[in-house]
């Protein structure tokens, strides 16, 4: 897929140059993946938080987006983001997509994008963000993110924005054979982030270290699919 122009609304502290500097940042950090840090440059994250957390948006932190929910830090979405593609995926699954930013990182890389927001409200204003920005391969849904999108599965690699007890089995299924799932899981201070590679004999786990994300939380009245 051909990288966009960038997006370059925004001044002062949230201008192009700033966002420029939040990618150097994760670069001397170690994130190694240039299309990855490309695409972070190029979308605008202080129009998925509230005007008031604007100037913020560009600092290394988890921002809040409302209804108990965060932004993920620029870290940890290009971490995951990174992760995701090494497996040169064509059709991602998101769950947990929130305001949309992270849908409008991947929408800068891949084909396809199918993100899933538990929350009505929240996914309302993640398809608005990415309607404004012209987003049109991202398909964007409410919905429990446990059950994720089966319809459309397999996938060739699905990020998880959201931290699980242990695997969760339920969106795996929905990964094709040499395809990935990245994604949190723990609780609290013992969250670990993991990539799930899937071969023709099953699941291979790979640790890429400590992260800190909400949990996956589920519509009421429907069990949890975790192992």
């Amino acid at each position: 897929m051909a990288p966009r122009r960038p997006h370059d609304s925004g001044t002062g502290m949230t201008s192009a140059r700033t966002r420029e500097r939040m990618v150097d940042g994760l670069r001397a950090r170690g994130i190694g993946s240039e299309a990855a840090l490309s695409a972070m440059q190029r979308v605008p994250r202080h129009l998925f938080v509230d005007e008031a957390l604007a100037t913020r948006a560009y600092e290394d932190t988890a921002l809040p987006i409302g209804w108990g929910q965060t932004l993920s830090q620029p870290w940890e979405v290009a971490r995951m983001t990174e992760a995701v593609l090494e497996v040169a995926p064509e059709r991602v699954l998101e769950v947990g997509a929130g305001s949309g930013y992270q849908s409008a990182v991947l929408a800068e890389l891949v084909d396809g994008v199918w993100a899933v927001e538990l929350l009505p409200q929240l996914a309302r204003r993640g398809k608005q963000n990415l309607r404004t920005l012209g987003y049109g391969n991202v398909r964007f849904r409410d919905g429990d993110g446990r059950t994720a999108w089966r319809e459309s599965a397999p996938f060739d690699a699905g990020l998880m924005a959201a931290s699980a007890e242990g695997p969760p089995e339920e969106i795996l299924d929905q990964i094709r054979v040499g395809g990935c799932l990245v994604g949190p899981v723990g609780t609290g201070e013992d969250q670990r982030l993991i990539r799930w590679l899937r071969n023709p004999d099953g699941f291979q786990a790979e640790d890429l270290g400590p992260c800190c994300f909400v949990p996956l939380r589920h519509q009421a009245g429907t069990p949890s699919s975790s192992k």
